[in-house]
């Protein structure tokens, strides 16, 4: 923790204050949420960025998604577009934001919708010709306004919300106390050889109740990075020379699993603009050379000048065990909710 953190330590116990009363008063019904007769699962975490929900997003989509018509709600962080939106053929990463684009990009099956206002998104989302059947809330943790049926909480291995602060001293939205309204609690990020005595410590610092499930996933890399041309196996490329390019949250692990001595690492902040003269300087640094970058980025720059030279690693979160439990869990309460 920086200096100017620690001496913003007054800031930080008067919003942790202003964020209890409004949880309190949520939770007493004082102010009020809204809740809808279909499944609604929040996916959220308790700091600022960089937990993994894209990724765990993605996952519920695939489970999900063969039996039910699924909707994604977002946000829609940093889009030029306002109000609900629904995507389209016509949509981009500007109108919907980038992850939300994403979403579309790989499930053209689902609905994909943003509006900052939750409540209002849903209502629209009912409201078209074909509804869906579930809704998944991105982001949604905080979003008290809408009450979802399910919360599931994300929490990184190397900085998990125990052992975090309020901001702006810490990084944490709201207090820890927060993690209470989770039913479950995703350890995300985790080494894939994460011991069971390991998960038994953080499951005690996590400090959850009885009725609280938790699970330890990893970020797993596909086989391959792709471009609008071709796909190239991820071991042909480790070796060659190459920049590798993000503007993701905690973009380390990204960068150490494809770099080699030879390489380049250019990073932007998270949800970045490329402006005409970013697009300049990336393309300077190549130098010819093929340009790698997260899937959520490449949204972004695919159709910019770099993308004779532009190639992207997905990647997916998968559980280092008892990935059934979790499974079984969902899919229980969406079919409970659905026969309601």
């Amino acid at each position: 923790m920086n200096l100017l953190r620690k001496l913003l330590f007054p800031f930080a116990i008067l919003y942790g204050f202003i964020t209890s009363i409004r949880n309190f008063l949520f939770d007493r019904g004082i102010l009020k949420s809204t809740s809808f007769n279909i499944p609604v699962i929040a996916v959220g975490n308790l700091s600022v960025g960089g937990t993994g929900k894209t990724p765990q997003i993605e996952y519920l989509i695939r489970l999900l998604s063969d039996k039910y018509q699924i909707a994604t709600l977002s946000r829609g962080y940093k889009r030029k577009s306002e109000g609900f939106v629904l995507a389209d053929k016509n949509s981009n990463a500007e109108i919907l934001g980038d992850e939300p684009f994403q979403f579309y990009q790989k499930f053209p099956f689902v609905m994909v919708a943003v509006d900052a206002n939750r409540t209002n998104g849903i209502r629209q989302l009912l409201s078209q010709q074909i509804t869906p059947e579930i809704i998944l809330l991105d982001d949604a943790y905080q979003h008290r306004k809408v009450k979802a049926g399910f919360y599931i909480l994300l929490t990184s291995y190397d900085d998990l919300y125990s052992d975090d602060f309020m901001l702006p001293t810490g990084n944490l939205r709201e207090s820890r106390n927060g993690a209470n309204r989770a039913k479950i609690v995703i350890v995300t990020k985790c080494p894939k050889d994460l011991s069971d005595e390991k998960q038994a410590e953080i499951r005690l610092k996590l400090n959850l109740s009885c009725s609280q499930q938790s699970f330890f996933t990893f970020i797993d890399y596909d086989d391959e990075i792709y471009s609008k041309e071709e796909k190239i196996e991820i071991n042909q490329i480790k070796s060659e020379s190459k920049l590798i390019l993000a503007g993701i949250a905690k973009p380390k692990p990204f960068f150490d699993y494809l770099k080699n001595e030879n390489d380049e690492c250019l990073t932007f902040p998270d949800h970045h603009h490329f402006s005409d003269a970013d697009l300049d300087s990336i393309q300077e640094k190549a130098k010819g050379r093929k340009i790698i970058t997260t899937e959520k980025d490449y949204v972004r720059l695919k159709d910019s000048k770099l993308v004779s030279q532009l190639y992207y690693l997905p990647i997916k979160s998968t559980f280092i065990n008892h990935q059934q439990n979790f499974d079984a869990t969902i899919l229980e309460y969406v079919k409970t909710n659905l026969e309601a």
